[in-house]
Order: structure tokens, then C-alpha cells, then sequence
């Protein structure tokens, strides 16, 4: 058990230090030497766990929506869809790993999977719609899986130009406009005044939410 746990941790340190120098770098600047030395451990511990860069670029890019925690359920379908977005936008701000994932998956390079993640979000944001829609929660000519694709492709986009322009502009509160822009063409009337858009939603999310274990430790090796 000891060292199965030793495995954990050691590929944990080697995610968060790459998520460190892949945020900062972007893929193509970012050296293993650089990852290891952050990490502080040997070559041979990394390629243990990761064969290549590119091995861990993709468990970084894979970490998006793994290691991001599942919002707790709530009466309406509509204010789960809301948490998922304002959710993952808390913890863009804080979260290094979830970061680097980001800017991985808008960065132009053939080597890494960068579709894994927009597929994903897709299909989470498809299937809470869904509900909604057979829950009486969306307008009538409101198609789940477009709407699904238009908000993760807005929210990406909001990322990337809150990430680019200056002065910064506070992503939070950004996404939160976002939803609230998305919220009024879609839901109906009565659950749209129900749902709770507070600036601080995201916050409040994250502390009621549970990380499912399966997302923890993905095909970790025993070393």
C-alpha cells in the first residue's frame, strides 16, 4: 500500500509541476528538464508514469474535466448546468493544473489530443440539457446538444480573450454574463427567475461539491 501511494504522490507532483511550466511556456517552449526540475525527481521516476511530452501534455489536457468536481444535484436541471459552468470557471482562477489544460487545448499543436476535452464538456453540458428539456425546464424549440457545443464554445472563447487583453478582466464574472446572456434564450420564464447567478455561485458550488473518486488517481501505475 505504501508504495502504491508513493506512485500517487509522485505522479501527482510531476502533473502539477508540468501544468506549472505548460502554463507559463505553452507546449512547444516547455522542456522536461524544466518539469523536472520543478519537480524535483529523476528522469527515470518521469518516464516511469509518462513515456514522452506529449504523454504528459495529454494527462494534463486529460485532468480538465477529471479532476474537475461533479456539482451537487439540484432541484432544477437548469441551475446544474449553471454550476458546471461557473464551477469550472472558479477554479480556472486558482488552479494551475485545470490552467495548463486550458491553454493546452487552444494551443495549435497536431502532437497532443486538444479535442478530448471540448468533447467531454460537450457531452457533460448535453446530457443535464437534456434533462432539463424533458424536465419542461428549456423553451420548446431549444436543442440540447447545439446549445451544449454554443456554451462550451463561448465559454472557451471568453477564456482565451479574458486571458489575452489587457487590463485583465475578471474571468468570473465574465462567464457569469455569459450564462445569464445564454440563461434568457433558453430557459423558460419561471425556472429563469429561480436559478441563483450570484457572483459568488462558483464558490459556493465548489464547497458543496464532491470529487468522484474515479477521477482522482486515472491508470495510476504502481511503482
Amino acid at each position: 500500500m505504501a508504495k502504491q501511494d508513493r506512485a500517487i504522490r509522485t505522479r501527482r507532483a510531476i502533473l502539477e509541476a508540468a501544468a506549472i511550466v505548460f502554463d507559463e511556456k505553452g507546449y512547444r517552449a516547455a522542456k522536461l528538464s524544466d518539469i523536472l526540475e520543478r519537480a524535483k525527481l529523476t528522469k527515470g521516476a518521469l518516464y516511469f508514469h509518462f513515456t514522452s511530452k506529449e504523454a504528459l501534455a495529454n494527462a494534463v489536457l486529460d485532468a480538465q474535466v477529471s479532476e474537475t468536481p461533479v456539482p451537487s444535484p439540484q432541484t432544477y436541471k437548469m441551475q446544474e448546468y449553471v454550476d458546471m459552468g461557473l464551477l469550472f470557471a472558479h477554479l480556472l482562477v486558482s488552479d494551475p493544473l485545470l490552467r495548463a489544460s486550458v491553454r493546452l487545448s487552444l494551443e495549435q499543436v497536431p502532437e497532443i489530443n486538444r479535442s478530448s476535452p471540448y468533447v467531454e464538456w460537450v457531452e457533460r453540458n448535453t446530457r443535464v440539457l437534456t434533462e432539463a428539456k424533458e424536465c419542461g425546464e428549456l423553451l420548446l424549440h431549444v436543442d440540447p446538444a447545439e446549445t451544449a457545443r454554443i456554451t462550451v464554445g463561448a465559454f472557451g472563447g471568453m477564456n482565451a480573450m479574458v486571458s489575452t487583453i489587457t487590463p485583465p478582466l475578471d474571468l468570473e464574472r465574465e462567464i457569469l454574463t455569459l450564462y445569464r446572456h445564454l440563461l434568457a434564450g433558453i430557459a423558460v420564464p419561471s425556472v429563469l427567475l429561480r436559478l441563483d447567478v450570484r457572483p459568488d455561485r462558483g464558490a459556493q458550488v465548489l464547497a458543496e461539491a464532491v470529487l468522484e473518486p474515479a477521477a482522482v488517481t486515472p491508470g495510476v501505475d504502481i511503482a
